[in-house]
């Protein structure tokens, strides 16, 4: 699957093959009422990692590629990039799977939060 990412547009799904590959993204796989699905996505969010996203009601391949990932269920919060999948992962785990495939956005990505840190610690 591709490491790259059009907007994020959580309805809906899109295929990997038809994304801009000018921008970075995991892979985001959830379903509709998931409490651990919106947590992830938040703390991706909060980390600044773009997420394409695979709703696994909807999407009969989403679905196919969450039971490859996870030994045959439906668990997510899955997260894929650069061809590796995390089941239920921590932000922090995601960021280690990031730096794996493509250090330099790892990199960019500690840098920005870094940064935000210095801000909120002023005054």
């Amino acid at each position: 699957m591709s490491d790259h990412h059009p907007p994020h547009a959580e309805a809906q799904s899109q295929d990997p093959a038809e994304v801009d590959d000018t921008e970075r993204f995991v892979e985001f796989y959830w379903r509709p009422g998931c409490p651990f699905c919106m947590s992830l996505k938040h703390g991706l969010a909060r980390a600044g990692i773009e997420m394409l996203p695979f709703n696994i009601w909807d999407d009969q391949r989403a679905a196919d590629t969450v039971r490859s990932a996870a030994g045959g269920n439906e668990t997510v919060p899955t997260v894929g990039f650069g061809g590796d999948f995390l089941v239920n992962p921590r932000p922090a785990e995601v960021l280690n799977l990031i730096a794996t495939h493509d250090p330099e956005w790892a990199a960019e990505l500690l840098g920005a939060e870094t940064s935000k840190r210095r801000w909120f610690k002023r005054g």
